[in-house]
């Protein structure tokens, strides 16, 4: 899964969330480091639509101005969960890996 996909919909995971919100959540999300465009954000919306990983919550006029809000929908939810997941397996070896490293280092093994 593409890193702004996985921001997204991480985004998405605990409340639906119109556009602008959600470029401030990928970025409070990230602390920072992606700040998303609104014509990439809009783009990946129109593709998590047409996926089904997303849905419309709803449609509003605010000031004169169209907000759409977009929520998780189900198979978005597996998607991400199955992402964290998989994330997750890597940190954990990846940890092992520097750990195991660091014990050998310290050890005077020879360093992998």
């Amino acid at each position: 899964m593409q890193e702004p996909t996985l921001l997204l919909l991480t985004a998405l995971a605990d409340a639906p969330r119109h556009g602008y919100a959600l470029i401030q959540e990928i970025s409070a999300i990230s602390h920072g480091r992606v700040t998303m465009r609104t014509g990439t954000l809009y783009s990946a919306l129109d593709r998590l639509l047409q996926e089904g990983l997303i849905r419309v919550e709803s449609d509003e006029v605010v000031d004169g101005r169209a907000r759409r809000t977009y929520a998780l929908a189900e198979p978005g939810r597996a998607e991400l969960a199955a992402e964290a997941e998989r994330l997750r397996a890597i940190a954990t070896e990846a940890t092992r890996r520097l750990t195991a490293t660091v014990i050998r280092t310290e050890a005077g093994g020879a360093f992998a």
